[in-house]
Protein backbone atom coordinates (compact mmCIF):
# COMPACT_ATOMS: atom_id res chain seq x y z
CA UNK A 1 0.00 0.00 0.00
CA UNK A 2 1.48 3.36 -1.00
CA UNK A 3 1.66 6.38 1.31
CA UNK A 4 -1.49 7.96 -0.13
CA UNK A 5 -3.36 4.72 0.30
CA UNK A 6 -2.16 4.39 3.90
CA UNK A 7 -3.38 7.90 4.68
CA UNK A 8 -6.79 7.13 3.18
CA UNK A 9 -6.94 3.92 5.22
CA UNK A 10 -6.04 5.82 8.40
CA UNK A 11 -8.76 8.38 7.69
CA UNK A 12 -11.32 5.63 7.14
CA UNK A 13 -10.25 3.97 10.37
CA UNK A 14 -10.91 7.18 12.28
CA UNK A 15 -14.64 7.01 11.55
CA UNK A 16 -14.98 3.23 11.64
CA UNK A 17 -17.62 2.24 14.15
CA UNK A 18 -19.18 5.70 14.26
CA UNK A 19 -22.84 6.07 13.39
CA UNK A 20 -23.19 8.17 10.24
CA UNK A 21 -25.26 10.66 12.23
CA UNK A 22 -22.52 11.05 14.86
CA UNK A 23 -21.21 14.62 14.86
CA UNK A 24 -17.65 13.27 14.82
CA UNK A 25 -18.35 11.78 11.40
CA UNK A 26 -19.91 14.93 9.95
CA UNK A 27 -18.45 16.22 6.71
CA UNK A 28 -19.10 19.82 7.71
CA UNK A 29 -18.47 21.48 11.08
CA UNK A 30 -21.96 22.93 10.77
CA UNK A 31 -23.37 19.47 11.57
CA UNK A 32 -20.36 18.45 13.62
CA UNK A 33 -18.50 20.80 15.91
CA UNK A 34 -21.15 23.53 15.72
CA UNK A 35 -24.23 21.31 15.58
CA UNK A 36 -25.54 22.72 18.85
CA UNK A 37 -25.36 26.27 17.53
CA UNK A 38 -26.89 25.51 14.14
CA UNK A 39 -29.67 23.23 15.42
CA UNK A 40 -32.29 26.04 15.56
CA UNK A 41 -32.06 26.29 11.75
CA UNK A 42 -32.68 22.59 11.13
CA UNK A 43 -36.51 22.92 10.98
CA UNK A 44 -36.07 25.37 8.11
CA UNK A 45 -33.00 24.37 6.09
CA UNK A 46 -32.78 20.57 6.40
CA UNK A 47 -33.85 18.24 3.60
CA UNK A 48 -36.69 16.95 5.77
CA UNK A 49 -37.94 20.52 6.15
CA UNK A 50 -37.82 21.04 2.38
CA UNK A 51 -39.77 17.83 1.78
CA UNK A 52 -42.42 18.94 4.28
CA UNK A 53 -42.67 22.37 2.63
CA UNK A 54 -43.17 20.72 -0.76
CA UNK A 55 -46.01 18.64 0.69
CA UNK A 56 -47.50 21.83 2.13
CA UNK A 57 -47.40 23.54 -1.28
CA UNK A 58 -48.84 20.54 -3.15
CA UNK A 59 -51.74 20.08 -0.73
CA UNK A 60 -52.52 23.81 -0.63
CA UNK A 61 -52.47 23.86 -4.44
CA UNK A 62 -54.88 20.92 -4.63
CA UNK A 63 -57.27 22.65 -2.25
CA UNK A 64 -57.04 25.85 -4.30
CA UNK A 65 -57.79 23.94 -7.52
CA UNK A 66 -60.91 22.52 -5.93
CA UNK A 67 -62.04 26.05 -5.07
CA UNK A 68 -61.82 27.12 -8.72
CA UNK A 69 -65.39 26.82 -10.12
CA UNK A 70 -64.34 26.03 -13.69
CA UNK A 71 -62.09 23.13 -12.65
CA UNK A 72 -63.86 19.78 -12.47
CA UNK A 73 -62.52 18.86 -9.07
CA UNK A 74 -64.65 18.67 -5.98
CA UNK A 75 -63.51 17.69 -2.53
CA UNK A 76 -65.69 16.35 0.23
CA UNK A 77 -65.28 17.66 3.74
CA UNK A 78 -63.48 14.44 4.68
CA UNK A 79 -61.11 14.77 1.73
CA UNK A 80 -60.31 18.35 2.64
CA UNK A 81 -59.66 17.26 6.18
CA UNK A 82 -57.40 14.47 4.93
CA UNK A 83 -55.34 16.82 2.78
CA UNK A 84 -54.96 19.28 5.62
CA UNK A 85 -53.96 16.50 8.01
CA UNK A 86 -51.34 15.12 5.59
CA UNK A 87 -49.59 18.48 5.64
CA UNK A 88 -50.06 19.34 9.31
CA UNK A 89 -49.15 15.90 10.66
CA UNK A 90 -46.16 15.38 8.38
CA UNK A 91 -43.24 14.05 10.41
CA UNK A 92 -39.83 12.44 10.13
CA UNK A 93 -41.22 9.04 9.21
CA UNK A 94 -43.12 10.60 6.32
CA UNK A 95 -39.96 12.37 5.18
CA UNK A 96 -38.10 9.05 5.25
CA UNK A 97 -40.83 7.48 3.11
CA UNK A 98 -40.54 10.28 0.56
CA UNK A 99 -36.76 9.76 0.47
CA UNK A 100 -37.21 6.03 -0.08
CA UNK A 101 -39.67 6.73 -2.90
CA UNK A 102 -36.98 8.85 -4.51
CA UNK A 103 -33.94 6.63 -4.02
CA UNK A 104 -35.05 3.00 -3.80
CA UNK A 105 -38.78 2.82 -4.34
CA UNK A 106 -41.52 2.10 -1.80
CA UNK A 107 -45.28 1.58 -1.38
CA UNK A 108 -45.49 -0.20 -4.73
CA UNK A 109 -43.65 2.54 -6.65
CA UNK A 110 -40.26 2.23 -8.30
CA UNK A 111 -37.57 4.75 -7.39
CA UNK A 112 -38.36 8.13 -8.94
CA UNK A 113 -34.82 9.52 -8.86
CA UNK A 114 -36.67 12.83 -8.64
CA UNK A 115 -37.32 14.57 -5.35
CA UNK A 116 -40.55 16.39 -6.28
CA UNK A 117 -42.01 13.37 -8.09
CA UNK A 118 -41.40 11.41 -4.90
CA UNK A 119 -43.59 13.92 -3.04
CA UNK A 120 -46.33 13.39 -5.62
CA UNK A 121 -46.18 9.63 -5.08
CA UNK A 122 -46.19 10.09 -1.33
CA UNK A 123 -49.40 12.09 -1.61
CA UNK A 124 -50.91 9.27 -3.63
CA UNK A 125 -50.30 6.94 -0.69
CA UNK A 126 -52.24 9.34 1.55
CA UNK A 127 -55.22 10.24 -0.67
CA UNK A 128 -58.07 8.53 -2.54
CA UNK A 129 -57.19 7.30 -6.02
CA UNK A 130 -59.66 9.65 -7.68
CA UNK A 131 -57.52 12.60 -6.54
CA UNK A 132 -54.29 11.25 -7.98
CA UNK A 133 -54.63 12.86 -11.46
CA UNK A 134 -55.02 16.24 -9.78
CA UNK A 135 -51.89 16.08 -7.65
CA UNK A 136 -49.21 18.32 -9.23
CA UNK A 137 -51.71 19.26 -11.97
CA UNK A 138 -50.07 21.48 -14.62
CA UNK A 139 -47.08 22.21 -12.42
CA UNK A 140 -43.37 21.98 -12.97
CA UNK A 141 -41.03 21.11 -10.12
CA UNK A 142 -39.83 24.69 -9.90
CA UNK A 143 -43.37 25.86 -9.20
CA UNK A 144 -43.26 23.75 -6.05
CA UNK A 145 -39.61 24.25 -5.13
CA UNK A 146 -39.47 28.03 -5.41
CA UNK A 147 -42.49 28.36 -3.15
CA UNK A 148 -41.35 25.71 -0.68
CA UNK A 149 -37.90 27.23 -0.27
CA UNK A 150 -39.33 30.67 0.43
CA UNK A 151 -41.84 29.26 2.90
CA UNK A 152 -38.81 27.98 4.82
CA UNK A 153 -36.50 30.92 4.27
CA UNK A 154 -38.91 33.46 5.72
CA UNK A 155 -39.23 31.82 9.15
CA UNK A 156 -35.56 30.87 9.18
CA UNK A 157 -34.73 34.57 9.07
CA UNK A 158 -37.66 35.80 11.16
CA UNK A 159 -37.59 33.17 13.90
CA UNK A 160 -33.88 32.33 14.14
CA UNK A 161 -31.56 34.93 12.62
CA UNK A 162 -33.42 38.12 13.50
CA UNK A 163 -33.88 37.24 17.20
CA UNK A 164 -30.16 36.41 17.44
CA UNK A 165 -29.30 39.74 15.84
CA UNK A 166 -31.67 41.64 18.11
CA UNK A 167 -29.94 40.12 21.12
CA UNK A 168 -26.61 41.44 19.83
CA UNK A 169 -28.14 44.85 19.24
CA UNK A 170 -29.68 44.84 22.72
CA UNK A 171 -26.27 44.05 24.23
CA UNK A 172 -24.67 46.90 22.31
CA UNK A 173 -27.41 49.31 23.37
CA UNK A 174 -27.05 48.29 27.01
CA UNK A 175 -23.28 48.78 26.84
CA UNK A 176 -23.80 52.16 25.17
CA UNK A 177 -26.03 53.38 27.97
CA UNK A 178 -24.02 51.84 30.79
CA UNK A 179 -20.73 53.37 29.61
CA UNK A 180 -21.98 56.48 27.84
CA UNK A 181 -19.66 58.83 29.75
CA UNK A 182 -16.55 56.62 29.92
CA UNK A 183 -13.85 58.59 28.06
CA UNK A 184 -11.67 56.68 25.64
CA UNK A 185 -8.84 57.61 23.33
CA UNK A 186 -9.94 57.34 19.72
CA UNK A 187 -7.61 56.23 16.96
CA UNK A 188 -7.77 57.34 13.36
CA UNK A 189 -5.29 55.79 10.96
CA UNK A 190 -4.13 53.83 14.01
CA UNK A 191 -2.88 56.99 15.69
CA UNK A 192 -4.14 58.77 18.85
CA UNK A 193 -7.01 61.08 17.91
CA UNK A 194 -9.77 63.20 19.44
CA UNK A 195 -11.19 61.28 22.42
CA UNK A 196 -14.63 59.71 22.36
CA UNK A 197 -16.63 57.70 24.87
CA UNK A 198 -16.84 53.93 24.90
CA UNK A 199 -20.61 54.12 25.12
CA UNK A 200 -20.87 56.33 22.07
CA UNK A 201 -18.75 53.88 20.05
CA UNK A 202 -21.04 51.02 21.05
CA UNK A 203 -24.02 53.20 20.13
CA UNK A 204 -22.59 53.62 16.64
CA UNK A 205 -22.63 49.87 16.16
CA UNK A 206 -26.10 49.51 17.69
CA UNK A 207 -27.43 52.16 15.27
CA UNK A 208 -25.72 50.61 12.25
CA UNK A 209 -26.99 47.17 13.17
CA UNK A 210 -30.49 48.58 13.63
CA UNK A 211 -30.49 50.08 10.14
CA UNK A 212 -29.23 46.91 8.48
CA UNK A 213 -31.76 44.89 10.47
CA UNK A 214 -34.45 47.05 8.89
CA UNK A 215 -33.07 46.22 5.43
CA UNK A 216 -33.11 42.51 6.29
CA UNK A 217 -36.67 42.65 7.61
CA UNK A 218 -37.88 44.37 4.44
CA UNK A 219 -36.08 41.90 2.17
CA UNK A 220 -37.63 39.01 4.10
CA UNK A 221 -41.10 40.51 3.82
CA UNK A 222 -40.70 40.91 0.05
CA UNK A 223 -39.91 37.32 -0.94
CA UNK A 224 -41.61 36.54 -4.24
CA UNK A 225 -43.20 33.33 -5.51
CA UNK A 226 -43.72 32.00 -9.02
CA UNK A 227 -46.45 29.69 -10.37
CA UNK A 228 -46.57 29.56 -14.16
CA UNK A 229 -45.77 26.10 -15.42
CA UNK A 230 -42.94 24.77 -17.56
CA UNK A 231 -42.06 28.04 -19.32
CA UNK A 232 -43.92 30.52 -17.19
CA UNK A 233 -46.80 30.77 -19.69
CA UNK A 234 -49.48 28.62 -17.99
CA UNK A 235 -49.51 26.60 -21.23
CA UNK A 236 -50.66 23.31 -19.66
CA UNK A 237 -53.20 25.04 -17.44
CA UNK A 238 -54.57 27.04 -20.35
CA UNK A 239 -54.79 23.96 -22.59
CA UNK A 240 -56.82 22.07 -19.99
CA UNK A 241 -59.06 24.91 -18.80
CA UNK A 242 -58.95 27.96 -21.08
CA UNK A 243 -61.90 29.54 -19.29
CA UNK A 244 -59.94 29.93 -16.02
CA UNK A 245 -58.08 33.16 -15.34
CA UNK A 246 -54.90 31.38 -14.40
CA UNK A 247 -52.92 34.56 -13.80
CA UNK A 248 -55.43 35.65 -11.22
CA UNK A 249 -55.48 32.15 -9.75
CA UNK A 250 -51.69 32.07 -9.44
CA UNK A 251 -51.51 35.51 -7.87
CA UNK A 252 -54.18 34.59 -5.33
CA UNK A 253 -52.51 31.29 -4.50
CA UNK A 254 -49.03 32.75 -4.04
CA UNK A 255 -50.41 35.57 -1.89
CA UNK A 256 -52.25 33.00 0.25
CA UNK A 257 -48.85 31.57 1.13
CA UNK A 258 -47.69 34.94 2.41
CA UNK A 259 -45.46 35.71 -0.58
CA UNK A 260 -45.45 38.44 -3.21
CA UNK A 261 -46.32 37.25 -6.71
CA UNK A 262 -43.97 37.29 -9.71
CA UNK A 263 -46.07 37.28 -12.92
CA UNK A 264 -43.20 37.40 -15.41
CA UNK A 265 -40.84 34.44 -15.17
CA UNK A 266 -39.28 31.65 -17.18
CA UNK A 267 -39.58 28.14 -15.78
CA UNK A 268 -37.60 29.43 -12.81
CA UNK A 269 -38.27 32.20 -10.40
CA UNK A 270 -35.67 34.84 -11.36
CA UNK A 271 -34.62 34.98 -7.67
CA UNK A 272 -33.92 38.70 -7.58
CA UNK A 273 -35.74 38.63 -4.24
CA UNK A 274 -33.24 36.09 -2.90
CA UNK A 275 -30.37 38.25 -4.03
CA UNK A 276 -31.82 41.20 -2.13
CA UNK A 277 -32.13 39.03 0.95
CA UNK A 278 -28.57 37.72 0.64
CA UNK A 279 -27.29 41.27 0.13
CA UNK A 280 -29.19 42.40 3.24
CA UNK A 281 -27.59 39.59 5.25
CA UNK A 282 -24.18 40.64 3.99
CA UNK A 283 -24.92 44.20 5.09
CA UNK A 284 -25.68 42.98 8.61
CA UNK A 285 -22.60 40.79 8.59
CA UNK A 286 -20.36 43.65 7.45
CA UNK A 287 -21.39 45.67 10.50
CA UNK A 288 -20.67 42.76 12.83
CA UNK A 289 -17.35 42.03 11.15
CA UNK A 290 -16.33 45.63 11.81
CA UNK A 291 -17.48 45.26 15.42
CA UNK A 292 -15.67 41.94 15.95
CA UNK A 293 -12.40 43.32 14.62
CA UNK A 294 -12.66 46.47 16.72
CA UNK A 295 -13.53 44.44 19.82
CA UNK A 296 -10.46 42.28 19.15
CA UNK A 297 -8.30 45.40 19.00
CA UNK A 298 -9.86 46.79 22.19
CA UNK A 299 -9.01 43.51 23.92
CA UNK A 300 -5.49 43.70 22.52
CA UNK A 301 -5.11 47.25 23.86
CA UNK A 302 -6.56 46.11 27.21
CA UNK A 303 -9.43 48.56 26.82
CA UNK A 304 -11.67 45.54 27.26
CA UNK A 305 -11.03 42.93 29.90
CA UNK A 306 -12.29 39.39 29.41
CA UNK A 307 -13.91 37.19 31.98
CA UNK A 308 -12.09 33.86 32.16
CA UNK A 309 -14.30 30.78 31.84
CA UNK A 310 -13.68 28.20 34.54
CA UNK A 311 -11.87 25.16 33.16
CA UNK A 312 -11.25 26.76 29.76
CA UNK A 313 -7.79 26.59 28.16
CA UNK A 314 -6.81 29.84 26.49
CA UNK A 315 -3.56 28.61 24.96
CA UNK A 316 -2.02 25.15 24.68
CA UNK A 317 1.36 26.54 25.70
CA UNK A 318 0.77 29.88 27.50
CA UNK A 319 -1.38 29.30 30.58
CA UNK A 320 -1.91 33.01 31.30
CA UNK A 321 -3.80 33.78 28.11
CA UNK A 322 -7.51 34.55 27.80
CA UNK A 323 -7.92 34.81 24.05
CA UNK A 324 -10.70 36.77 22.28
CA UNK A 325 -11.79 33.54 20.61
CA UNK A 326 -15.47 34.40 20.34
CA UNK A 327 -14.77 37.52 18.30
CA UNK A 328 -12.23 35.60 16.18
CA UNK A 329 -14.67 32.74 15.61
CA UNK A 330 -17.42 35.19 14.69
CA UNK A 331 -15.13 36.96 12.24
CA UNK A 332 -14.24 33.69 10.52
CA UNK A 333 -17.82 32.48 10.25
CA UNK A 334 -19.21 35.82 9.10
CA UNK A 335 -16.48 36.07 6.46
CA UNK A 336 -17.36 32.56 5.24
CA UNK A 337 -21.05 33.45 5.27
CA UNK A 338 -20.45 36.57 3.18
CA UNK A 339 -18.40 34.66 0.63
CA UNK A 340 -21.22 32.12 0.32
CA UNK A 341 -23.95 34.78 0.19
CA UNK A 342 -22.13 36.73 -2.51
CA UNK A 343 -21.76 33.54 -4.58
CA UNK A 344 -25.38 32.55 -4.01
CA UNK A 345 -26.69 35.98 -4.94
CA UNK A 346 -24.76 35.97 -8.19
CA UNK A 347 -25.56 32.37 -9.11
CA UNK A 348 -29.27 31.99 -8.40
CA UNK A 349 -30.17 35.01 -10.52
CA UNK A 350 -28.86 33.41 -13.70
CA UNK A 351 -30.22 30.54 -15.81
CA UNK A 352 -29.45 29.40 -19.34
CA UNK A 353 -32.43 30.38 -21.46
CA UNK A 354 -35.67 29.25 -19.79
CA UNK A 355 -34.13 26.68 -17.42
CA UNK A 356 -31.04 24.76 -16.42
CA UNK A 357 -30.49 22.74 -13.28
CA UNK A 358 -27.13 24.08 -12.13
CA UNK A 359 -28.88 26.29 -9.59
CA UNK A 360 -30.63 23.33 -7.99
CA UNK A 361 -27.56 22.01 -6.20
CA UNK A 362 -26.43 25.54 -5.40
CA UNK A 363 -29.70 26.37 -3.63
CA UNK A 364 -29.20 23.39 -1.37
CA UNK A 365 -26.35 25.36 0.21
CA UNK A 366 -28.45 28.33 1.34
CA UNK A 367 -28.86 26.67 4.72
CA UNK A 368 -25.09 26.44 5.14
CA UNK A 369 -24.72 30.16 4.53
CA UNK A 370 -27.44 30.90 7.10
CA UNK A 371 -25.74 28.56 9.55
CA UNK A 372 -22.44 30.41 9.27
CA UNK A 373 -24.40 33.63 9.88
CA UNK A 374 -26.02 32.18 12.99
CA UNK A 375 -22.71 31.00 14.42
CA UNK A 376 -21.27 34.46 13.81
CA UNK A 377 -24.21 36.16 15.53
CA UNK A 378 -24.15 33.92 18.59
CA UNK A 379 -20.37 34.07 18.90
CA UNK A 380 -20.44 37.87 18.70
CA UNK A 381 -23.06 37.87 21.43
CA UNK A 382 -20.94 35.54 23.56
CA UNK A 383 -17.94 37.80 23.09
CA UNK A 384 -19.84 40.92 24.13
CA UNK A 385 -21.21 39.20 27.23
CA UNK A 386 -17.70 38.28 28.37
CA UNK A 387 -15.97 41.69 28.11
CA UNK A 388 -15.86 44.57 30.57
CA UNK A 389 -14.44 48.04 29.82
CA UNK A 390 -11.17 48.69 31.67
CA UNK A 391 -11.65 52.27 32.82
CA UNK A 392 -8.23 52.50 34.43
CA UNK A 393 -6.43 51.60 31.23
CA UNK A 394 -8.59 53.91 29.11
CA UNK A 395 -8.02 56.90 31.39
CA UNK A 396 -4.32 56.13 31.64
CA UNK A 397 -4.00 56.08 27.87
CA UNK A 398 -5.73 59.46 27.66
CA UNK A 399 -3.34 60.97 30.19
CA UNK A 400 -0.40 59.57 28.21
CA UNK A 401 -1.54 61.31 25.03
CA UNK A 402 -2.25 64.96 25.92
CA UNK A 403 -1.46 66.01 22.34
CA UNK A 404 -5.02 65.09 21.38
CA UNK A 405 -6.29 68.37 22.86
CA UNK A 406 -4.36 70.16 20.11
CA UNK A 407 -7.46 70.15 17.95
CA UNK A 408 -9.43 71.98 20.64
CA UNK A 409 -6.60 74.46 21.24
CA UNK A 410 -6.24 75.50 17.61
CA UNK A 411 -10.03 75.66 17.13
CA UNK A 412 -10.49 77.97 20.13
CA UNK A 413 -7.61 80.15 18.90
CA UNK A 414 -9.20 80.33 15.45
CA UNK A 415 -12.36 81.54 17.12
CA UNK A 416 -10.28 84.32 18.69
CA UNK A 417 -8.96 85.35 15.28
CA UNK A 418 -5.51 83.71 15.45
CA UNK A 419 -4.67 82.96 11.81
CA UNK A 420 -1.58 80.96 12.79
CA UNK A 421 -3.35 78.79 15.36
CA UNK A 422 -3.07 75.54 13.42
CA UNK A 423 0.58 76.04 12.59
CA UNK A 424 1.39 77.04 16.17
CA UNK A 425 -0.10 73.82 17.60
CA UNK A 426 1.32 71.72 14.77
CA UNK A 427 4.84 72.91 15.58
CA UNK A 428 4.36 71.91 19.20
CA UNK A 429 2.73 68.52 18.70
CA UNK A 430 3.33 66.95 15.28
CA UNK A 431 5.35 63.79 15.72
CA UNK A 432 6.27 64.82 19.26
CA UNK A 433 5.49 63.49 22.70
CA UNK A 434 4.16 66.52 24.53
CA UNK A 435 2.84 67.19 28.02
CA UNK A 436 0.06 69.30 29.43
CA UNK A 437 2.79 71.51 30.94
CA UNK A 438 4.12 72.18 27.44
CA UNK A 439 0.63 73.27 26.39
CA UNK A 440 0.36 75.55 29.40
CA UNK A 441 3.67 77.18 28.51
CA UNK A 442 2.22 77.84 25.07
CA UNK A 443 -0.92 79.30 26.62
CA UNK A 444 1.13 81.62 28.84
CA UNK A 445 2.80 83.12 25.73
CA UNK A 446 -0.44 83.70 23.85
CA UNK A 447 -1.89 87.15 23.37
CA UNK A 448 -5.36 86.23 24.63
CA UNK A 449 -7.63 87.31 27.44
CA UNK A 450 -7.43 85.65 30.84
CA UNK A 451 -10.82 84.03 30.31
CA UNK A 452 -9.61 82.39 27.08
CA UNK A 453 -6.35 81.35 28.79
CA UNK A 454 -8.41 79.78 31.59
CA UNK A 455 -10.57 78.05 29.00
CA UNK A 456 -7.50 76.58 27.33
CA UNK A 457 -5.87 75.58 30.60
CA UNK A 458 -8.99 73.70 31.67
CA UNK A 459 -8.74 71.40 28.64
CA UNK A 460 -7.80 67.76 29.32
CA UNK A 461 -7.93 64.62 27.22
CA UNK A 462 -10.40 63.00 29.63
CA UNK A 463 -12.93 65.80 29.38
CA UNK A 464 -12.46 66.50 25.66
CA UNK A 465 -15.26 64.21 24.44
CA UNK A 466 -17.75 66.71 23.03
CA UNK A 467 -21.33 65.51 23.34
CA UNK A 468 -20.34 61.86 23.05
CA UNK A 469 -22.38 60.94 26.10
CA UNK A 470 -25.51 62.70 24.85
CA UNK A 471 -25.25 61.07 21.42
CA UNK A 472 -26.13 57.74 23.00
CA UNK A 473 -29.68 59.08 23.41
CA UNK A 474 -30.05 59.01 19.63
CA UNK A 475 -30.62 55.27 20.03
CA UNK A 476 -33.80 55.95 21.98
CA UNK A 477 -35.47 58.03 19.30
CA UNK A 478 -34.74 56.22 16.05
CA UNK A 479 -35.96 53.06 14.36
CA UNK A 480 -32.75 51.35 15.38
CA UNK A 481 -33.70 51.49 19.07
CA UNK A 482 -33.05 48.13 20.66
CA UNK A 483 -36.12 46.40 22.05
CA UNK A 484 -36.02 43.11 23.83
CA UNK A 485 -37.97 40.18 22.42
CA UNK A 486 -40.43 40.54 25.33
CA UNK A 487 -40.96 44.22 24.49
CA UNK A 488 -41.58 43.34 20.83
CA UNK A 489 -44.14 40.69 21.78
CA UNK A 490 -45.94 43.07 24.11
CA UNK A 491 -46.06 45.79 21.49
CA UNK A 492 -47.75 43.46 19.02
Amino acid sequence: MDEEGEMAHDAASAVAGLDRTDSLAAVSPLDGRYAGRTAPLSPYVSEAALIEARVRVETAYLLALADEPAVELTLSADERETLTAVSEAFDGRDAELVKRLETEGAAGYAATNHDVKAVEYFLRTETPERLHPWIHFGLTSEDVNNLARRLLLQPAVEEVLLPALRRVRDSLTEMAHDHRALPMLARTHGQPATPTTFGKEMAVYAARLGRTLGDLERATDELTGKLGGASGTFAAHEAAYPAVDWRSFAASFVHSLGLDYAPLTTQVNPCDDLRRLFDALRGVNDVLLDLDRDAWLYVSDRYLGQEATAGETGSSTMPHKVNPIDFENAEGNLSKANADLRFLGEYVTTSRLQRDLSDSTVKRNVGAALAHCLIGYTKTGDGLSAVVPNEQVMRGDLRDNPEVIGEAVQTILRREGDTDAYERVKELTRGERVTLDAFRELFADLNVSESVRDELTALSPESYVGVGSELVDELDGGEETAASDDDREEST
